[in-house]
């Protein structure tokens, strides 16, 4: 029954739609009447508001009270739908009251129509079909992407107008900043140009100058040469004159040098020869130190092995006569020691009383007592 009720609050809604679509269509904007039809279509679309709202209300209570627990979330969805198209509806309503015969706000009130149509129809076969309305979530979320991407859009265009703004506010400082560069550089152009012209003069005087101080150094070079040149010649005749002297002198001095050099030549062979037998004789006494160096080793080696022989037998001796010392002391030390001892123990034997020294007994009565008298006297 609750799903009936709502196809017949659809299917009227609908209807109502379809009829305001054909009561109020784009063509009547260019009508002559058309400022009388204001007032008409501003009711129209209120009762588009009016009329989508109520019906969807309905809808939903009638649905709510059915399933209250399990749809609070899609209600939430749809009461955001009815605040969108409150909102639409009231921006329609004022572009209409600043601009009622724009061939826009027409079309968009129309647009809305058809959409609203649409959308509620497919809702309306839904909910014949299958009892819900998905398709009604689904338009909200679609024109909720729509109107975000709309607004993305918008934001674009305000970030590109500003940056806009802003190159052509950079492109005036720039197109200002050239054209003082320019003016600066025809001042220097100019101010170039009149130092150019000075230049000019200045190289023209100056040329002249430099030619005429070219050739007074010309002339002046000129007379110097010439008395360089009579200098060079008294110098090449003086010169002349010294080699001449000189030539003289190294043929005299060649000669001198002939004779002294034959006479060192000649000394060189008596000292040659002299070499040679200073030569041989100090080889032939050589051979004969060697000779004798072989001899004197060989007695040295002689007279060595005997060192050797006698060294060794010396320290024999010496060895013998050590022990031999250390001997005698050795019994030295041992008589004495003996004698020590022999004294000490005598000493012992008197003081102790032992041995030989110990006292004798005495024998009995009489005979002691004429001991003892035949001693007295």
């Amino acid at each position: 029954p609750d799903v009936l009720c709502l196809s017949a609050v659809l299917e009227d809604t609908v209807n109502q739609l379809s009829i305001l679509g054909k009561i109020m269509p784009v063509s009547l904007q260019a009508h002559p009447d058309a400022n009388k039809n204001t007032s008409f279509k501003t009711l129209i679309t209120t009762t588009i508001n009016k009329l989508v709202q109520s019906n969807i209300t309905s809808m939903i209570s009638s649905q709510l009270d059915a399933e209250r627990n399990i749809k609070l979330k899609l209600l939430q969805q749809i009461q955001e739908l009815i605040g969108s198209l409150t909102t639409s509806n009231r921006l329609v309503d004022q572009s209409m009251r600043q601009n009622p015969l724009t061939k826009d706000n027409l079309q968009k009130i129309q647009d809305d129509r058809h959409f609203c149509e649409e959308v509620l129809s497919d809702v309306h076969k839904e909910m014949l079909q299958r009892h819900n309305f998905q398709s009604l979530l689904n338009a909200v979320k679609m024109q909720k992407e729509k109107k975000l991407g709309l607004q993305r859009t918008i934001i674009k265009e305000e970030q590109g107008r500003r940056k806009i703004k802003q190159l052509q506010k950079q492109l005036q400082d720039i197109k200002k900043e050239k054209e003082l560069e320019i003016q600066q550089r025809n001042e220097m152009i100019a101010h170039l140009k009149d130092q150019l012209q000075e230049m000019k003069a200045k190289s023209n005087m100056e040329g002249k100058y430099v030619k005429k101080n070219a050739e007074n150094q010309v002339h002046q070079n000129q007379q110097h040469c010439q008395i360089l040149e009579q200098k060079l010649k008294e110098e090449v005749e003086t010169l002349k004159r010294k080699v001449d002297e000189e030539v003289r002198s190294h043929v005299g001095i060649e000669e001198y040098l002939k004779k002294h050099q034959t006479m060192l030549e000649e000394k060189v062979e008596f000292w040659m020869d002299k070499y040679d037998k200073d030569v041989e004789a100090k080889q032939h006494e050589l051979n004969t130190l060697k000779s004798s160096k072989a001899n004197d080793l060989e007695r040295l080696q002689e007279l060595t092995r005997k060192y050797t022989e006698y060294e060794r037998v010396v320290v024999e001796d010496r060895i013998e006569k050590e022990k031999e010392r250390r001997k005698r002391e050795q019994e030295e030390i041992e008589l004495k020691s003996a004698v020590k001892l022999q004294s000490w123990w005598r000493g012992t034997m008197v003081v102790k009383q032992i041995g030989p020294f110990s006292k004798k007994k005495k024998k009995g009565g009489k005979k002691g007592k004429k001991g003892k008298k035949g001693k007295k006297k």
